[in-house]
């Protein structure tokens, strides 16, 4: 059966963090009825504060009514799901996940679920927890869903129906490609911002530190922004998209090199060739 934007259809919620509880937000805002789950008691009181569902509790139990259900978790958890979540989804719910790594969270949940749908929305900020979740934070910004052969379509078209009422761009895509696309603008910037951030604190004198911090300006909050975000989920990046991460390293380690070549060199026509090209395959980003 189809959802109707209406508040007798209940979507269960997760965890509660920054996408779930900006999906509880916004869902709620659309008429639907909201079950959301947290791990800790204090962490739901503090959902409960800031309405980031009608229902907030710590069992799972409570998702026995829901027709679609999103896994809002940690990479880590949701590659390793408890029995106990597993055995409270309803059997003709609709199951997606948020998760930004894809081929092992489709091996994982096809097996799980007979309704799963692997989808991730590509958007976030720096922020993490229960405060974090955020009224339109999907608006404008792509929902990439990458089914297989076993997918249920009818489960495809209700996550699709959501996405498009959240503001969403749809995309469709095979798991494999989005893990690598997902490697080299997402999750190669996070470590290549972080390296930079930790040259900072590693390899320069305290003057120097001192006075570049006092100039900081734009230019490096925009830099070094994903780097600074999230560890857990930086970390998880990295260990669940490890082959990607590593193919798209060596090709931006050329890059350095060649860059450094130009310096050492002083063949700042050739630099500025680079430099131009960049500045026009930014446009095809930006």
């Amino acid at each position: 059966m189809e959802l109707k934007t209406k508040s007798s259809e209940n979507i269960g919620i997760v965890g509660l963090g920054l996408i779930g509880g900006s999906l509880g937000l916004d869902l709620q805002k659309l008429g639907y009825t909201i079950y959301g789950i947290t791990h800790r008691e204090k962490t739901a009181q503090k959902a409960r504060e800031r309405k980031l569902a009608h229902i907030v509790s710590t069992d799972p139990s409570v998702l026995k009514n829901c027709s679609l259900i999103y896994i809002a978790l940690p990479l880590e958890l949701l590659l390793n799901p408890s029995s106990v979540l597993i055995d409270a989804i309803p059997k003709n719910a609709v199951v997606t996940d948020v998760g930004s790594v894809k081929v092992p969270v489709l091996n994982t949940w096809t097996k799980l679920h007979p309704r799963f749908v692997a989808s991730h929305p590509m958007t976030g900020t720096e922020e993490s927890g229960v405060n974090a979740g955020q009224h339109n934070l999907f608006k404008n910004k792509p929902w990439v869903v990458t089914p297989n052969k076993e997918t249920d379509q009818k489960a495809l078209a209700i996550v699709r129906q959501i996405s498009l009422s959240l503001g969403s761009q749809w995309i469709s895509s095979e798991a494999q490609i989005h893990d690598e696309a997902v490697a080299l603008i997402s999750h190669l910037p996070v470590l290549i911002s972080a390296a930079l951030l930790n040259t900072l604190s590693t390899d320069i004198k305290p003057s120097l530190y001192s006075l570049a911090k006092s100039i900081a300006s734009s230019g490096f909050a925009d830099t070094s922004r994903v780097g600074g975000g999230n560890p857990g989920l930086g970390v998880s990046m990295a260990k669940f998209n490890k082959t990607n991460i590593q193919r798209h390293f060596a090709s931006y380690r050329h890059s350095l090199d060649l860059f450094e070549r130009y310096l050492l060199e002083e063949n700042w026509n050739e630099l500025e060739k680079i430099l131009v090209n960049t500045q026009n395959e930014r446009q095809n980003f930006i």
